[in-house]
């Protein structure tokens, strides 16, 4: 005779960055796909969860008080960070992610212990990178379509994802067009990839994400986005600027790989309307940069006025996000954790 198990004796499910972490189980004697999964799961590891943080704040402000909805949709936007990350690290050729390879540096030492070449190598990390990119985006997806929520709130979490994940896409490949030098990128140009690349995903999804999970209304969703937007773009021209004028010490962040790699910011996009241009062109993506070249470079971009402009430009945005806020009535608390988190110079780790 069969026992049929009662719903409290039924054993619960991990929760979805938990079960991603330890693998699906599959090909358990293929070294090559663990060796993947462990890599993959590796690279949700070591942020500080800011993403998750705005999301609970949102819904928690706004009302939300499931909280086992709520963790599963943290665990969502963590993956989908994760994701992003990953396949941020293969467009940009970097081996190395939280100061440790990343799965693309790890591949790649992975192949080379096998004894193949550079090049060939290096392939494999790229491609090892893209999967394991696409594993951890196929668990968000997952993770954002079985949230316990009503299907009509399941319904617009996924219409938002979709949404960010193609505006990020346009974000990305807008940046990497920047680096070709075919053409005359502006001031607007930056913002416009600060804001897609960076301040959708990272600030506007959390945040929209907590107030469908709440119940909002489409006003305050619609608020929260711009809100987003506008913060998110802040904290990405502060990361700019600390890449060039920042301590390197309290930051964690070089403040001449941005110079070297030829990084199109809004910092260099003004740079390019005045006489510090003729100045500095020559030391713009430029590899073998020296220390004391960055900072003639850096005393031209503040003396032609390019670091005063990007940081009134800080300013603006977040004054014109407050303002929003205030006139949307958006809760006190989700401003309030949004300044913080352009004012905290460690927060690129994340």
């Amino acid at each position: 005779m069969t026992t049929l198990m009662s719903p409290a004796d039924a054993p619960t499910a991990p929760a979805p960055l938990e079960a991603f972490r330890r693998g699906p189980g599959l090909l358990p004697h293929d070294d090559e796909a663990q060796a993947l999964w462990t890599a993959a799961a590796d690279a949700t590891r070591g942020g500080r969860g800011v993403r998750p943080h705005l999301m609970r704040v949102a819904c928690a402000a706004l009302g939300g008080a499931d909280e086992r909805a709520c963790a599963q949709l943290a665990d969502a936007v963590e993956l989908l960070h994760a994701a992003f990350v990953v396949h941020d690290d293969v467009i940009d050729h970097d081996d190395v992610r939280r100061g440790r390879p990343n799965v693309s540096g790890t591949f790649t030492a992975r192949a080379v212990d096998a004894g193949a070449s550079g090049s060939a190598a290096r392939g494999y990390g790229r491609a090892a990178g893209i999967l394991a990119g696409d594993l951890a985006l196929v668990a968000a997806t997952r993770a954002f379509a079985t949230v316990p929520a009503p299907a009509h709130v399941v319904d617009a979490l996924l219409a938002l994802l979709d949404r960010t994940v193609a505006l990020s896409a346009a974000g990305e490949l807008h940046d990497v067009r920047l680096t070709l030098g075919v053409d005359d990128p502006t001031v607007a140009d930056a913002l416009a990839v600060a804001e897609l690349k960076t301040a959708v995903y990272s600030f506007s999804l959390p945040l929209c994400a907590g107030a469908l999970l709440a119940g909002a209304g489409h006003d305050t969703v619609t608020a929260l986005d711009r809100v987003g937007r506008l913060v998110g773009t802040a904290f990405q021209l502060q990361d700019d600027l600390l890449g060039v004028f920042g301590d390197e010490a309290t930051t964690g962040k070089s403040t001449m790989s941005d110079l070297r790699e030829g990084k199109m910011t809004a910092i260099v996009a003004h740079a390019r309307t005045t006489r510090a241009w003729a100045l500095v062109e020559d030391a713009f993506g430029d590899p073998a940069l020296t220390p004391g070249r960055a900072r003639e470079v850096r005393d031209q971009l503040e003396r032609y006025g390019s670091r005063a402009y990007v940081t009134g430009l800080v300013a603006d945005h977040l004054a014109a996000a407050q303002a929003l806020a205030r006139d949307a009535h958006l809760p006190e608390a989700v401003l309030h954790s949004l300044h913080a988190l352009v004012d905290d110079t460690v927060w690129r780790a994340a």
